[in-house]
C-alpha cells in the first residue's frame, strides 16, 4: 500500500525530533534540510544507477563507456568516493554513509560526503548544504546523528519513480512550516506564510516563459508559488526563469534545495546583500537586470549604509534607520520597461513616514508607478504582528489605461482566522482580495460588480487627491471604514518609539547631572 503523504511527513519529523536533546527547535532546519537533501540526491542517484544497469544488462562496455553512457543519459549530478583510493574509500551516497553509524567519526565522514557532493557538482550545489558546523562532535554528538538518520531513512526512498515531486515539495514546504511555527521570530528569515505567498503571485499573475525574481528570497517560496500557480491554471511552470538573492548563506542553501525538491532546475539562487551589491546584472552596462515579475517580503525597518551614488535611488535615499523603501527603489529598477510589475509586503509606516521616504514616496506617486496598496490583518506573520500591507508597482507608463492617474486602495484587514499562532487568510479571503484588486471602478473609485464593500472596502484614488494629503498612503485617508474603526497601529508604534527614545535620552542626561553631583544609585 503506498505511503501517503502525511505518513512521509510524521517521519521526517519523528526524525527531526531526535534532535531535541541536542538542540533547540530553532536549529533543527540547519541538520534537517542538509539530511534530507542528501537523502534524496542520493536515492535518485540510485534509482537512475538501477535503470541504467537494467537497460544495458549484457552489453559489453568497457568502464569508462559505461561511465559516458550513465551519466549522459541518465544522471544527472554525480555522487562521488570520499577518501578515493584508501581503505576508508566509500560512494559519498546515504546508504554508504547509513551503513557505518555505529562507527565513531560518523559526523566527519558526513561532512566529508556533503563537500564531495558539492565539489563534484559545482554548477548545481556549490555550497548547497550550508556551514555544515552540526557534523562537529562537540556541536551534535555521533550518537543523536546517528539516531536522526536512521529516523530519516524509515521515509520511503524519496525518487521520482516512488514518489511524486509534489509529494517531495509538500513533505520539504511541510518542515519549513513546522519549523516556522516553532522558531519564533526567527522564522522570518526563511518563511513567509503561504497564503501571503500566494496572495501576492495571484495578484502578479506571472505568465509562462516570464522571469520570476525575488531579491530577498529566504526558502525560495514566491518563486516555487509562481510556477505552481501556473500549474494550477494548466499552463507550464517549469517554463519559468527564476531568480532569487539572499543575504544568508545557509538560507540560500534552503532555498534551492527546496526548488530542486519542487523538480524546478531553471534558477539561480545568488548570495549577497541586493542592496549593497546586487548580484544581477546586465552585461551590457552593469546595471541592475530587469525582470518580468518581482516578488519580496524584505526585512521590515532594516538598518543599513545608505547608498552615496546610485541610479536605483529615484527620489532620494532612504534613511539609515529603514532600507524599506530602498527594496523598493531596488526593485522598480528591476522591472522590465515593457511589462514588468512588482509586488512587496512591508509595514504600513512606508505608506505615511517623513522625511526621506516622504521625498521617494512623492517620486514613485509622481511617476505614477504604485497601481494598488493592499492593507493586510495584523498577526499575520511569524517575525513580527504588526498589520503589514502589498504595494504592487507596474513600469511607467505600462498601467491599463483605466487605472493610470491614481492607486487603488484595498482593506483587508478584517479579513483573517484565528489560528494557534498567528492569523491565517482562507481560501476564500485570497480570492476576494484578487477580485477586489482585479475590477473595475466607476467615476466616483467605486468597485463594480463586487459583493464585497462591507466584508472588504476598496476605492479607486486619484493621484489628485492623494497630493492633496501630502502623499500620505495612510489607508484610512481613503477607505473610511478603517479610520473610523480603528486607528493605525503603526502611527501608534512609531509615536510610541519615537516618545521612547526621548524618554531614555532624557533619563540619561538625569543620570548624568545626577552622577556629577554625587547621587548615585538611580540606574540600579
Amino acid at each position: 500500500m503506498a505511503v501517503t503523504q502525511q505518513e512521509i511527513e510524521n517521519r521526517l519529523w519523528d526524525a527531526a525530533d531526535e534532535l531535541r536533546v541536542a538542540m533547540p527547535e530553532s536549529q533543527y532546519s540547519s541538520v534537517v534540510f542538509p539530511l534530507m537533501f542528501w537523502k534524496y540526491l542520493s536515492d535518485t542517484w540510485e534509482h537512475r544507477r538501477e535503470e541504467f544497469q537494467a537497460e544495458n544488462r549484457g552489453l559489453d562496455y568497457s568502464a569508462e563507456e559505461a561511465r559516458e553512457i550513465e551519466y549522459r543519459d541518465y544522471q544527472s549530478f554525480e555522487i562521488p568516493f570520499i577518501h578515493p583510493g584508501t581503505v576508508q574509500e566509500r560512494r559519498s551516497s546515504w546508504t554508504s554513509i547509513l551503513a557505518t553509524v555505529t562507527r565513531p567519526g560518523l559526523g566527519q565522514r558526513v561532512r566529508a560526503s556533503l563537500q564531495a557532493i558539492e565539489t563534484a557538482n559545482p554548477d548545481k550545489f556549490s555550497r548547497i548544504f550550508g556551514a555544515m558546523t552540526w557534523t562537529a562532535e562537540e556541536v551534535l554528538s555521533g550518537e543523536v546523528l546517528a539516531a536522526v538518520m536512521q529516523a530519516m531513512d524509515r521515509v520511503p526512498k524519496m525518487h521520482e519513480g516512488n514518489m511524486s515531486y509534489d509529494v517531495l515539495g509538500g513533505a520539504y514546504e511541510y518542515l519549513l512550516k513546522r519549523f516556522s511555527d516553532g522558531s519564533g521570530t526567527r522564522a522570518g528569515q526563511f518563511f513567509t506564510p503561504r497564503e501571503v505567498v500566494e496572495l501576492l503571485v495571484e495578484v502578479l499573475d506571472p505568465q509562462n516563459r516570464e522571469s520570476v525574481y525575488d531579491p530577498t528570497c529566504g526558502s525560495g517560496g514566491m518563486l516555487i508559488a509562481s510556477a505552481n500557480l501556473l500549474k494550477a491554471h494548466n499552463k507550464r511552470g517549469y517554463t519559468l526563469k527564476l531568480h532569487g538573492q539572499e543575504a544568508v548563506a545557509d538560507t540560500a542553501g534552503v532555498a534551492r534545495m527546496n526548488l530542486f525538491m519542487h523538480n524546478l532546475t531553471d534558477f539561480k539562487v545568488e548570495v549577497g546583500d541586493t542592496l549593497k551589491d546586487p548580484r544581477f546584472k546586465k552585461k551590457s552596462d552593469g546595471s541592475v537586470a530587469q525582470f518580468d515579475v518581482i516578488v519580496a517580503n524584505p526585512p521590515y525597518s532594516l538598518k543599513w549604509k545608505p547608498w552615496t551614488k546610485d541610479p536605483r535611488a529615484i527620489g532620494g535615499v532612504a534613511p539609515l534607520s529603514s532600507a524599506d523603501w530602498a527594496f523598493v527603489q531596488h526593485m522598480i529598477a528591476s522591472m522590465d520597461p515593457m511589462k514588468g510589475r512588482a509586488g512587496v509586503v512591508l509595514p504600513h509606516g512606508v505608506l505615511f513616514r517623513g522625511g526621506q521616504e516622504a521625498a521617494i514616496r512623492q517620486r514613485v506617486l509622481d511617476d505614477d508607478l504604485l497601481e494598488a496598496v493592499i492593507g493586510l490583518p495584523a498577526n499575520l506573520f511569524y517575525s513580527t504582528a504588526i498589520p503589514t500591507g502589498i504595494l504592487v508597482f507596474r513600469a511607467s507608463g505600462t498601467k491599463p489605461p483605466e487605472r493610470k492617474g491614481g492607486v487603488v486602495f484595498i482593506d483587508a484587514s478584517k479579513r483573517f482566522t484565528k489560528a494557534k499562532n498567528r492569523n491565517v487568510l482562507t481560501k476564500v479571503d485570497i480570492a476576494d482580495m484578487v477580485r477586489a484588486y482585479q475590477a473595475d471602478f466607476d467615476a466616483d473609485g467605486n468597485p463594480m460588480d463586487l459583493n464585497l464593500e462591507v466584508a472588504l472596502p476598496a476605492r479607486f484614488v486619484p493621484i489628485t487627491e492623494i497630493v492633496a494629503n501630502g502623499y500620505d498612503l495612510n489607508i484610512g485617508r481613503y477607505i473610511k471604514q478603517s479610520a473610523a474603526e480603528q486607528e493605525d497601529l503603526g502611527t501608534l508604534i512609531d509615536a510610541y518609539n519615537v516618545a521612547r527614545a526621548e524618554r531614555q535620552k532624557t533619563e540619561a542626561r538625569m543620570l548624568a547631572v545626577l552622577a556629577d553631583a554625587g547621587i548615585e544609585g538611580f540606574d540600579e
